[in-house]
């Protein structure tokens, strides 16, 4: 059979001779590409229609997140696993809803990383047992506490202000409100939703409806 097309997303061209590294110890996978960058990373996918996009998480101007949310928009069949030096449960939700199939620690040993992309291809589990556990788990702890009857209509005004791309500043303005006022509101959106940031607020936004608002 034909190798998986790979491309590969990092802005550091260390990490992505390593990621090339790894795929080489198998027959499965051809890397296709490499980008450096989440805008090089929507431009390759539209040309290489690779079948995986190996997509670091963390990198300067436009995230793995954001960068996995539009790919997926574009082209909804081509497989991304997130990949992050970070096993927080939080990391791998926003992973999970930003539309990514999988979640890999860039530490696992090499011969795991195969396993886990073949089981992937394979129609087996799309994240490890381990991070399913902890995924299963924090749901359990949360799944009564994220609804939106929760939050305020003013909340859920601000939560798609937020998945928008918009600052506090721009909010404030839109609301005719303070930026402290703003800040106060996304401190609680925080505490209620058991969130981290304003990424997965965003992802929380688009995942219930609100952000369409």
């Amino acid at each position: 059979m034909n190798p998986y097309r790979v491309l590969i997303v990092d802005d550091h061209p260390l990490a992505r001779n390593a990621v090339k590294s790894i795929l080489e110890l198998s027959p499965r996978y051809l890397v296709v590409g490499e980008a450096a960058n989440g805008a090089e990373a929507c431009e390759l996918s539209g040309q290489l229609l690779p079948d995986l996009i190996l997509m670091d998480i963390n990198m300067p101007g436009m995230n793995g997140l954001e960068t996995t949310r539009r790919i997926k928009q574009q082209f909804p069949l081509i497989k991304i696993v997130i990949l992050s030096v970070s096993d927080d449960v939080a990391d791998l939700f926003a992973a999970i809803q930003f539309g990514a199939q999988g979640y890999l620690l860039k530490n696992m040993e090499p011969d795991h990383w195969i396993d886990y992309l073949d089981s992937l291809f394979e129609g087996k589990d799309d994240v490890s047992r381990e991070m399913a556990g902890k995924m299963l788990y924090q749901f359990r702890e949360s799944k009564g506490q994220q609804d939106d009857h929760l939050l305020t209509e003013r909340e859920k005004e601000i939560l798609a202000y937020i998945a928008h791309g918009n600052t506090n500043k721009q909010i404030a303005e839109q609301l005719c409100i303070t930026e402290n006022t703003v800040k106060t509101h996304i401190k609680h959106l925080l505490e209620k939703l058991h969130l981290q940031n304003r990424v997965q607020l965003a992802s929380y936004a688009f995942n219930k409806g609100i952000a369409g608002r």
